[in-house]
């Protein structure tokens, strides 16, 4: 059954259908950015509408967007009761070329070009359509360009094409006895959906357009209002400054050590006492911190910055006695009558708080300091000004 002649009015129809087609497209691409750009100005009334508290823009903004779901529910079930779309049709194609794309399982991803010619009665012309389709490995010889095979189409999505592997006694026979021409190129058939991208940026376009038309709308009272924001923040700082001034608030204690064993100098004894005195006023950081033998004494004021305070916790007062018996033995001090320790915070920011060992006896008074780590930077001996 020769089809050499098979309906070629398609070279005339072929750019009419496409015509339309296009026309088609662009149809749907400004309905769907009309039906975006009118979602996005509904949300962005939502939200225009909180922000100002204005009642009939966030009414209008609800309205809308429950209108849309409505109508989109209506859509839905017409569009269910409708008559079920026709169902797929057989015909013959032929295979202008096949290249399989993979061959690890038994049944092999095969991409086909078909030139696929409709039965009369569909009254289509003959078109090409590119398909992606596994063929078992057995069958896989029975595709040969330029042959012929029997296909399944959907009538109203013609790049939606299917082999049949296994076709009915009829259709092999007629598979067996046609010839058909190849169809144009121009007739080549895609599926729209394959610039899903397209439809996605669209959308966007449309949503930011319809959002970005309120906002503009009602610009003034948005930034009238953040200015109203605005200030009134400042008001809570200046508000909340002045509470944190006046709740600020001076304090120092003191402890003294007795009994056995009683010397601050004992292993240990400094940072237990360091520690109760945090517990007693409630703080970690203080502005100076003295430690005497048998006494500790603690000094601080809420309101100074953290950087201009010394934190009681991160103290080295393992390393501390050292520092004192470093100070009895190299400053000129033969008989040691007393010892103190002052720790103050650094000169600024980065810079640790600095340990004072001052030791006094018959011959006078010295002094070493040293950084928190315990490395003595300077030494001050007996007569040395």
């Amino acid at each position: 059954m020769g089809m050499t002649g098979q309906r070629y009015s398609g070279e005339l129809n072929g750019p009419v259908e496409q015509r339309r087609s296009g026309v088609g497209w662009v149809l749907a691409g400004l309905r769907l950015a009309a039906v975006s750009a009118v979602i996005g100005a509904a949300l962005a009334a939502l939200v225009v509408g909180v922000i100002l508290k204005d009642v009939p823009v966030l009414a209008t903004g609800g309205g809308v967007l429950a209108l849309l779901v409505l109508l989109a529910f209506i859509g839905g079930r017409r569009g269910a009761g409708r008559d079920a779309p026709p169902a797929r049709r057989t015909a013959l194609a032929r295979i202008e070329d096949l290249r399989a794309t993979g061959g690890e399982t038994a049944d092999v991803p095969v991409t086909f070009r078909l030139t696929v010619a409709p039965e009369p009665e569909d009254e289509r012309p003959a078109y090409r359509v590119k398909i992606s389709q596994s063929i078992n490995l057995v069958d896989i010889p029975a595709y040969r360009p330029r042959g012929i095979a029997v296909v399944e189409y959907h009538p109203e999505k013609p790049w939606d094409v299917r082999i049949v592997t296994r076709p009915t006694p009829e259709w092999s026979r007629r598979a067996e006895e046609a010839e058909i021409d190849s169809a144009p190129e121009s007739t080549l058939v895609r599926d729209p959906d394959g610039g899903t991208g397209a439809w996605c940026l669209l959308v966007l376009v449309g949503l930011l357009a319809g959002a970005a038309l309120v906002v503009l709308s009602f610009r003034g009272e948005l930034f009238a209002s953040g200015d109203a924001g605005g200030s009134a923040a400042k008001e809570s700082s200046s508000s909340s400054a002045a509470d944190s001034s006046s709740a600020s608030r001076t304090f120092s204690t003191s402890t003294t050590v007795s009994g056995p064993s009683s010397s601050l100098l004992t292993f240990g004894r400094m940072r237990v006492t360091a520690m109760e005195l945090e517990a007693r006023v409630d703080s970690a950081y203080v502005t100076s911190l003295r430690i005497e033998d048998h006494r500790m004494a603690v000094r601080g004021d809420s309101a100074r910055p953290l950087a201009e305070t010394v934190h009681l916790p991160s103290l080295p007062y393992e390393l501390l006695p050292g520092l004192v018996r470093e100070a009895r033995a190299t400053l000129g001090v033969r008989e040691a009558e007393s010892w103190r320790i002052d720790v103050t915070p650094g000169g600024g920011a980065g810079v640790g708080p600095r340990v004072r060992v001052t030791v006094s006896g018959t011959e006078g008074t010295a002094h070493l300091d040293a950084d928190v780590t315990g490395r003595i930077t300077d030494r001050r001996a007996v007569g040395v000004s």
